[in-house]
């Protein structure tokens, strides 16, 4: 049965608009948890625009399932992974002038560095996951580089205008979930994903797990996060 991962940065970016200590992300962290949630995501940001150190450090003493930190691949984030112990690491790239992470990590295109890093983070004894585009040859470089996982990018499809063109984009990511399998990977998926356009994931084995931030915390600001996590769990179990 599919398992369902939830990012709390989006509380903490509540918080920080006003620079207070509420709402705090470890408090919905744990309120998610009681709903049913299988992991906590955090993404500790270079600019750390919402999670900040702290937050990161008090989860990894309170998260009972399991904490999923997204970082970029940089030598801060491999010496506060290494110390923190994360139960998984997923490398994504990072952009300081983006609303949010753009789309996936060119592993092809840095295989070499890639494989370094991994390998430092290995000997910390990490589990790693790269973020990718469901294409073929990031796939296979992220096999090669050395990844445990990969979460494939849901952005394109939950973006898409017409059903016509989600069904063409799903089917894109089932091809690529089947290619990461076949070699190997475990498999998630994630961003963009809400209480619609998950519907078409119901049931499908190819897929592990599913990471969603967003469209639960916005719903949480109106039901709560308990009912939130709850309706989300409905439609992906």
């Amino acid at each position: 049965m599919a398992k369902l991962e939830v990012n709390v940065d989006h509380v903490a970016t509540v918080r920080q608009a006003r620079r207070i200590d509420e709402p705090d992300p470890v408090t919905a962290a744990a309120l998610a948890e009681l709903a049913g949630a299988d992991g906590i995501i955090v993404h500790l940001r270079e600019d750390r625009r919402h999670i900040q150190d702290r937050d990161l450090r008090l989860l990894r003493e309170t998260v009972k399932t399991r904490l999923n930190l997204e970082m970029a691949a940089t030598p801060e984030m491999l010496a506060i992974a290494s110390e923190v112990k994360p139960d998984l690491v997923t490398l994504v790239p990072e952009k300081r002038e983006e609303l949010t992470t753009e789309g996936g990590l060119n592993v092809a295109g840095n295989l070499d560095f890639l494989k370094d890093y991994i390998r430092k983070l290995k000997e910390a004894g990490l589990t790693v996951s790269l973020f990718v585009d469901p294409h073929p040859e990031q796939i296979n470089a992220a096999k090669e580089a050395g990844a445990q996982w990969v979460e494939l990018h849901t952005g394109t499809y939950a973006e898409a205008r017409d059903e016509l063109t989600a069904q063409k984009l799903f089917d894109e990511l089932l091809d690529a979930a089947r290619h990461a399998r076949s070699l190997g990977l475990r498999v998630k998926c994630g961003h963009g994903l809400d209480y619609v356009n998950i519907k078409r994931f119901r049931g499908r084995q190819e897929f592990e797990e599913f990471s969603i931030g967003h469209s639960i915390v916005s719903r949480a600001v109106l039901v709560g996060m308990d009912r939130a996590v709850r309706e989300m769990l409905e439609l992906i179990k």
